[in-house]
């Protein structure tokens, strides 16, 4: 018999890990991610989290910032050491501080507190349809050339969603990889920081957002593939307009 719970249509359901010290932010969460489709584990303090990761493996990690025993940070710290999965974070609305400090340290997106759960759930859409496709092991059978794009020591399998330097894997998150894919795939042309969550985060056009999220993932990304990430050759700046990828020949 098998741990993994499955839907209606006999699919295994998403597993999303809520941690947050308030007992009425947990059990709304957890209410209402259940009614959408989602398996959900909660845990109300960050060492809690860890063990309750480790345990059960979810698909996206919803993670307080500020809680007893080991903050956020120390979570998210945690987490990022064996695994890439998807973590939105829950920040204070005024507190700019710890929404960087916690996309820095990895995460995928935030959601301000007070939030509207419909927002959240959205975000959490968005981020699993960015983030969760199976990796292949091995080389994948009947991949031609055309699905890994080749830019001097830099490999990028865009058919296994993997980054190589010389034979040897880059790891990158699944909302890192959406970014480098849009930028690549359309190398030579600048998006702005609102066209880039626009694609990527699938945030609307008129969702205010602090565009500090696609800067943040920008330096991440340079500091995992830029040989100089201060003088960046492959993720350029387009002065006025935002970022492109330079143009593959």
């Amino acid at each position: 018999m098998t741990d993994d719970l499955q839907n209606e249509a006999g699919e295994v359901k998403q597993k999303i890990l809520v941690v947050d010290d308030e007992a009425s932010i947990r059990r709304i969460l957890e209410t209402r991610l259940k009614m959408v489709g989602y398996d959900v584990v909660t845990a109300e303090d960050g060492e809690e989290a860890v063990d309750v990761y480790n345990k059960t493996m979810p698909d996206l990690v919803i993670l307080d910032v500020m809680m007893p025993k080991m903050d956020g940070y120390g979570v998210t710290r945690e987490i990022r050491r064996t695994s890439d999965v998807p973590i939105i974070i829950l920040t204070a609305l005024g507190d700019v501080s710890e929404r960087i400090t916690g996309l820095e340290l990895g995460a995928d997106d935030y959601v301000i507190k007070p939030f509207s759960p419909k927002e959240l759930e959205a975000r959490v859409k968005a981020v699993l349809r960015r983030t969760t496709t199976k990796e292949i092991s091995g080389i994948p059978s009947g991949k031609t050339a055309k699905n890994v794009i080749t830019t001097g020591s830099i490999k990028i399998d865009t058919a296994r969603r993997q980054v190589y330097r010389k034979n040897e894997r880059i790891r990158l998150t699944g909302m890192e990889f959406s970014l480098l894919e849009l930028l690549v795939n359309n190398s030579g042309q600048a998006y702005s920081r609102n066209e880039i969550l626009q694609h990527v985060w699938a945030y609307p056009p008129d969702h205010r957002i602090d565009t500090r999220v696609v800067d943040v993932h920008i330096s991440r990304l340079r500091s995992k593939l830029e040989a100089d990430p201060a003088n960046p050759e492959l993720i350029l700046t387009a002065r006025g307009i935002g970022y492109m990828f330079q143009r593959i020949n």
